[in-house]
């Protein structure tokens, strides 16, 4: 079993309890605006190129067999995107890494070694394996292999979803989940469709249905200003989360600009580049405001 996966980040402590490894999957079917993991949007692997750590070498444009590279003196470095076939060849040759692959396919059975390789760390941490992305859920198969294998091995599990995925794909996996990392981007769904892409309906219904099941899940919450720091949007959170029986807590992600970076190295346009971090007693008093509306915790993820 082969997936296409873009990182495997160890010693995270935000996704989920303990330390935890979180394995990327490439490929979403949201097109969020404030996305800061642009390179997870396609499904397939792609080239980023940072013009800053470039040292003008010209090795990438002696492999590449597609003659995306080039050099000028007036220029620089010039790359082809509509040209490249994303074959990796410039990135093992790149040795500044301005050059890097976004996505590399790998077999669930060297994932989890990689994995497995901390396993001390989440025995005595309460932690396990995240799956990410993206949107795991798009690479069900795979997803369901790695979370086989993680299960075999007695390793803790959580999923970061949008939630937008067949439901029965839902109900086959969620045996295999300790905890569903669930999110609640916007609660009016034509707003919901302005800034992800689609409505909210399939993903609701997933939600509740997981819910029936006695699945585990954190509402995660990217809260984005001048987008849902709206008053509605914080009430639709507590409601939510008041009306299902299995959330174990609410968790508040502010809007954070670090996709604009990697969006330029995809040579793709960023939709909230004047956008900046939010203060911190601004995120404090959304954290405020939701709480008086819960029981739940409600913290800043």
């Amino acid at each position: 079993m082969k997936g296409t996966v873009f990182n495997i980040q160890k010693f995270c402590i935000n996704d989920g309890p303990g330390i935890r490894t979180t394995v990327f999957l490439k490929g979403c079917p949201l097109s969020c605006l404030w996305c800061h993991n642009p390179e997870s949007k396609a499904a397939k692997p792609e080239l980023m190129y940072d013009a800053r750590k470039c040292i003008m070498c010209g090795k990438c444009a002696t492999v590449c067999p597609s003659g995306c590279h080039s050099f000028s003196e007036e220029k620089g470095h010039i790359f082809d995107r509509e040209k490249c076939i994303s074959c990796g060849k410039c990135e093992e040759v790149c040795y500044s890494s301005a050059l890097e692959m976004a996505g590399k396919l790998r077999e669930a059975e060297d994932v989890i070694a990689e994995v497995m390789k901390d396993k001390a760390f989440y025995d005595n941490s309460g932690g396990g394996m995240t799956l990410s992305g993206g949107e795991p859920m798009l690479q069900f198969d795979f997803a369901y292999e790695l979370f086989r294998l993680a299960k075999e091995n007695g390793l803790h599990t959580c999923i970061e979803t949008c939630g937008y995925a067949p439901s029965e794909n839902y109900r086959k996996i969620a045996p295999l989940v300790d905890i569903f990392l669930f999110d609640y981007k916007e609660t009016d769904p034509l707003r919901h469709k302005e800034y992800t892409g689609v409505t909210n309906e399939l993903i609701l219904d997933n939600l509740r249905m997981l819910d029936e099941m006695g699945a585990k899940t954190v509402l995660r919450c990217p809260i984005i200003p001048t987008l849902n720091d709206r008053e509605d949007h914080f009430k639709g959170i507590a409601d939510t989360a008041n009306s299902l029986k299995n959330v174990l807590e609410i968790n508040i992600e502010p809007y954070h600009p670090l996709g604009s970076g990697k969006s330029a190295m995809l040579g793709k346009k960023y939709a909230l580049d004047e956008l900046t971090f939010p203060s911190d007693d601004t995120v404090k008093e959304w954290i405020e405001k939701i709480s008086k509306m819960t029981s739940l915790t409600v913290k800043k993820a």
